[in-house]
């Protein structure tokens, strides 16, 4: 007498899978990705670069309002910022005691670093008694300044439309722990894409 062989499963056929598994095979690798996106984004927002807005008219001529700029913070982590660059920063105690938050970002340019002494007289700016060469500026400043010497860990800043900008020679010195990072790409508007030097 035959006997039939004992049936073998098909291959191709697997037991129903748990919701929850169907689900995460569906959606989980695109949450994951996302996750890591954002994750990504933060981190490189935090300590690597992040985009940010001109506002206002103090650096004219050199950024205008509606300038979009990329802001790299990683140079600052080795080195104070060079005299010439253009810095994002959080206002100082002295203008959040005026009102302005601490998110309120400014954006000027370095005149003096420590130990610098800064003068202005007769619409000149000058460094360590030497007249700074300013081909970016919006006009002379009309105003004077006794010479001030810029203290350990602190920066002198002002803005490029010197008569129209709250800086330095208002309020007095930059901590540079408030320096956010530095102003090196315009991405907008695009027929004026470029480095700010």
């Amino acid at each position: 007498m035959k006997t039939n062989p004992p049936e073998q499963s098909n291959p191709e056929t697997t037991a129903p899978q748990p919701l929850l598994v169907q689900w995460w095979q569906k959606w989980g690798e695109n949450m994951t990705i996302a996750v890591v996106a954002v994750g990504l984004a933060i981190f490189i927002r935090t300590f690597i670069a992040e985009p940010r807005y001109i506002p206002s008219e103090s650096m004219l001529p050199t950024l205008e309002i509606g300038d979009r700029l990329i802001v790299e913070k990683l140079s600052y982590y080795t080195h104070l910022p060079k005299h010439g660059d253009i810095v994002v920063f959080a206002p100082p105690p002295q203008l959040q005691e005026q009102g302005y938050l601490e998110e309120q970002a400014f954006i000027k340019r370095v005149i003096g670093l420590p130990g610098d002494t800064i003068e202005v007289k007769d619409g000149r700016v000058y460094v360590d008694k030497e007249l700074l060469t300013e081909s970016y500026i919006a006009q002379a400043p009309n105003y004077g300044m006794s010479p001030m010497v810029v203290p350990p860990d602190e920066l002198f800043v002002m803005g490029d439309n010197r008569n129209n900008s709250n800086d330095s020679h208002v309020w007095g010195f930059l901590p540079k722990d408030n320096v956010i990072g530095h102003a090196c790409f315009r991405f907008w508007p695009i027929e004026r894409l470029g480095g700010m030097r």
